[in-house]
């Protein structure tokens, strides 16, 4: 799981890929943090790829370093919990202008029956199951 955790944050973009009635729907994100040893990424509970996640945990991301890429597929879990939310805005402080620990809004995920796989033009790809 480093190693994903590692690439995705080198990458610094990963898009995001859900389903909202069928239509795959794409945006990117740039949030990834381990805490507790779970990978998760942040969102707000408000938008659109939240309603979406909880109608249906199965969700995608990808991202490209300029030579290899990497999928990620999973189930992504809400956490309520206050330390979640409060390990993730101390990564990302920027966040803290939009979001805060004790609003109704700040939703983190953690991926669940994850599997990645990192490739390219050149190396047979590498799977990495968590």
């Amino acid at each position: 799981m480093k190693e994903v955790f590692d690439f995705i944050k080198k990458c610094g973009v990963y898009y995001l890929a859900t389903v909202e009635d069928g239509q795959p729907r794409n945006r990117p994100f740039g949030t990834i943090n381990i805490f507790e040893d779970k990978l998760y990424i942040q969102t707000g509970k408000s938008k659109s790829v939240s309603k979406q996640i909880q109608k249906n945990p199965h969700v995608e991301l990808c991202c490209f370093d300029g030579s290899q890429w990497l999928r990620l597929c999973g189930e992504l879990v809400r956490d309520d919990r206050r330390e979640a939310k409060a390990d993730m805005l101390e990564h990302y402080p920027d966040l803290k202008k939009m979001y805060s620990v004790d609003d109704d809004n700040t939703e983190v995920l953690y991926f669940k029956n994850a599997e990645a796989t990192i490739s390219s033009f050149t190396d047979a790809p590498k799977v990495i199951k968590f």
